[in-house]
């Protein structure tokens, strides 16, 4: 029976990853004192079990099996310090009582996985009934989490229970005997065969035990474990299961990976909570409050204890109105809104992510069984002082700095790996070559991509080499061999870049597609300027890049024609890349700087001046030239007038105008202080006709729409006070004699400007701060001076 000694072993039906069940798990065993405990989980992970006592073990931890010929098909089985299993498993260790796992072993269970993906569509598969919810829904509540804690969760052990801590097992268990009648499966088809293979594991301990053991398992599969069958009727079920090589071991896990959200199918909707529940010694809500209040103190929120002391006091209130035993999650979460949050779900958000569900990431010992690469890899870790962590934070790397470059070779050879552990971010120095940002987070399924990368090498650096060397033979387009060649610099991998520079070579004589030569050279042009930094040999390099760009030199004039205008706005970035690799060229390939800056040049002038050149092409090559001073703006104002002339087409115009000021840096403030060009695109914005206006309207929009509010709002007040007088020029231009611009003075007012002066040396650090100038720190009291 479940949850009494009366006949037959002790069945304990639980809820994974429920501290109400892990709780009445330890005292039920407490009172049975079985000789064997028998847990839901794959046979082949007995080994790993002893490990479970080890100090270094720290929950939430994950068994982790991976299939031998093919590591990227795994599977895992977590535990948390609240799961009842993993309860089970600690107090058998704890006693020298034995512990195994009795579940479908996973070389057929990830078999079958493999099988049913190929096999079944998603859409045809039966969706799962959540037996909690049911219950939910039949006990007239409409949140299976609230039922569950006010049945389960806020029960309190020994508080006058007829049969001690196995009532609420039989309970539980009758309740899933009338779902298991009503719903069959519940759209588990795999159940049958798997409660098959646990009833023979049954039987076998019976042989040994007799009935003095307990089996603790999901609470669904109890009815099934009670149901008489005949050994050969469930030898039949599991006959001709497909099977596969699997290899187990233990890895850590995360709180956030137990959510249910997170699409684990067994997951809870608050790890973090319910770890809590299990934890406190006493007073939950209490505990809890004071956990919030420490959090949102942590992130400089005003929270005093007067605010700790008044939530538990709504979140009891509450409790009380709604008929609730304890005060639950809901109602904690109501009184921290209220109280501590002041009625804003931003802050409770932030305790929502950390608290309720936890950032908790668990840790596994050494001696736990793992592939070379993941050895390594940990290894690495741990020299670098470069910890994983379940929280995203972003890093900071000096490459200048030996440890830092170190950092950064191991992530960009792990990304070659296809190991996302970090990925590269913007940050305050990434604009440097000396510097790089990165955004760091450890997920769980890592472990799984380590086994995977596993076959190309037993160290990082191995596996990273042997990877690209592959990766140049299969690649098929040119540019993913420019950028595999920037990552062998990156990721520091000398071995493979010969190999790679060959795959270049033949890639770049073969392809004559200027696109392809233009989506290429900005990495090869990178790569130079990293190659540089690392102290790395790229002359072959540089000499594959100088061909290219001579190459886009010569084709892309042709190229920039007869272009629709999603193809054009396409070749306009690749006209933007192509300048800025030129630009890193010229300082990297000294020998040929000159004339390819030169024959760049000409192509550009060509292409502003061919009307068959698409506008929003023709209007960058005129911007490009303008900002690296090789047009002045009086030619930029002729080609713009040119551009916006009334028999060029109002959507022509508009690509143009897109080219000039739209997409660039500065565009915005090139408009603010040249008013020759501001008057001349507010004029013939005027003159577009009526029926025209709404076609080149959302090209418009999203020129003007990517500017600055501040660069907007000056452009505005321009526009309302009109055109600058006769012969004006605007700031950006040489002043004309006596003439002046809307908004500025005639001439220079040097005391006004000097005035200026003290301050601007003050800010700069330039002085010392004079001694008689009062203090504004707010610890300074009132009266005294700095």
């Amino acid at each position: 029976m479940t949850g009494t000694r009366a006949a037959g072993p002790l069945l304990l039906g639980v809820r994974h990853h429920g501290p109400g069940s892990a709780r009445a798990v330890r005292a039920a065993l407490d009172t049975a004192d079985p000789r064997a405990v028998l847990i839901e989980g794959p046979p082949e992970g007995d080994a790993l079990l002893p490990l479970a006592a080890d100090e270094e073990m720290r929950p939430p931890v994950a068994l982790l099996a991976h299939a031998v010929d093919d590591p990227g098909r795994a599977a895992f089985w977590p535990f948390a310090e609240f799961s009842p299993e993993w309860v089970a498993i600690r107090w058998a260790l704890a006693r020298d009582v034995p512990v195994r796992f009795i579940d479908l072993p996973a070389a057929h269970s990830l078999a079958m996985e493999a099988d049913d993906a190929s096999q079944e569509e998603p859409d045809a598969r039966p969706v799962p009934v959540d037996p909690i919810r049911v219950l939910a829904e039949t006990a007239g509540y409409d949140d299976p989490e609230r039922w569950w804690e006010d049945v389960v969760e806020h029960r309190v052990p020994g508080s006058g229970e007829a049969a001690g801590p196995l009532a609420a097992f039989a309970a539980l268990g009758e309740a899933m005997t009338a779902l298991r009648e009503a719903y069959g499966d519940g759209g588990h088809p795999r159940d049958a065969v798997r409660e098959a293979y646990m009833r023979i594991q049954i039987r076998t301990a019976k042989k040994e035990f007799g009935d003095d053991f307990a089996v603790v398992c999901g609470a669904w599969h109890v009815p099934a474990l009670l149901t008489r069958t005949t050994l050969t009727a469930d030898r039949a079920l599991l006959k001709g299961l497909p099977k596969a090589k699997a290899e187990l071991t233990w890895v850590p896990w995360t709180h956030r990976r137990l959510a249910r959200h997170s699409g684990y199918g067994a997951g809870i909707e608050s790890p973090g909570w319910y770890e809590h529940l299990f934890a406190a010694p006493d007073r939950p809500i209490e505990r809890w409050m004071t956990k919030v209040a420490g959090l949102l103190r942590d992130e400089d929120r005003f929270v005093s204890s007067a605010h700790a002391i008044e939530a538990v006091r709504l979140a009891e209130t509450l409790a009380a109105m709604r008929g609730r035993p304890l005060a639950g999650l809901s109602e904690t979460t109501d009184a921290v809104r209220a109280v501590m949050c002041e009625g804003s779900d931003v802050p409770l958000a932030l305790v929502h992510d950390r608290l309720v569900v936890g950032t908790t990431l668990g840790e596994v010992p050494d001696t736990a069984p793992a592939v070379p690469l993941q050895r390594d890899l940990t290894r690495q870790q741990r020299t670098l002082r470069l910890k994983p962590e379940a929280d995203e934070r972003e890093t900071e790397l000096d490459l200048r700095k030996e440890t830092d470059a170190s950092r950064s070779r191991l992530l960009h050879r792990l990304r070659l790996l296809g190991i996302a552990w970090g990925e590269p971010a913007t940050g305050r120095g990434s604009t440097g070559t000396f510097r790089e940002s990165w955004r760091l987070r450890w997920e769980p399924e890592l472990y799984v991509r380590v086994a995977e990368a596993g076959v190309w090498g037993t160290t990082v650096l191995s596996a990273a080499t042997v990877r690209a060397e592959s990766d140049a033979l299969t690649a098929t387009a040119l540019a993913e061999v420019t950028a595999l060649a920037e990552h062998c610099l990156l990721a520091d991998l000398p071995d493979a870049l010969p190999v790679v520079m060959r795959a270049l070579a033949d890639r770049a004589a073969l392809d004559s597609d200027v696109g392809h030569l233009a989506d290429a050279l900005p990495a090869l042009a990178r790569t130079l300027r990293y190659g540089d930094v690392r102290a790395t040999d790229t002359t072959a390099l540089g000499e594959v890049a100088a061909g290219l760009a001579e190459r886009i030199c010569v084709g892309l004039p042709p190229a920039c024609t007869g272009l629709d205008a999603e193809g054009a706005e396409a070749l306009r970035r690749q006209v933007d890349g192509v300048h800025t690799a030129i630009g890193l060229l010229a300082g990297a390939v000294p020998s040929s700087a000159d004339g390819l800056r030169t024959r760049w040049r000409a192509v550009l002038h060509k292409l502003t001046v061919r009307d068959t050149v698409a506008g929003v092409i023709r209007g960058r090559a005129a911007r490009l030239l303008l900002d690296d001073g090789h047009l002045d703006q009086d030619a930029a104002a002729r080609l713009m007038g040119l551009a916006l002339s009334p028999g060029t087409p109002p959507a022509d115009a508009a690509a143009w105008i897109e080219g000039f000021v739209g997409g660039a840096a500065g565009g915005g403030m090139l408009l603010v202080h040249d008013e020759r060009l501001l008057a001349l695109v507010d004029s013939w914005l005027t003159a577009v006709p009526a029926d025209t206006f709404t076609d080149v309207l959302p090209l418009l929009r999203r020129t003007f729409s990517a500017y600055e509010g501040g660069v907007r709002r000056t452009l505005g007040d321009l526009v309302r006070r009109g055109p600058a007088p006769a012969g004006a020029t605007g700031t950006g231009s040489p002043a004309g004699a006596g003439a002046t611009a809307p908004g500025f003075g005639p001439v220079l007012d040097a005391a006004r400007a000097d005035a200026v002066v003290p301050v601007l040396r003050l800010l700069l650090g330039l002085d010392e701060r004079p001694a008689t100038a009062p203090a504004h720190h707010d610890d300074t009291p009132l009266g005294e001076t700095a």
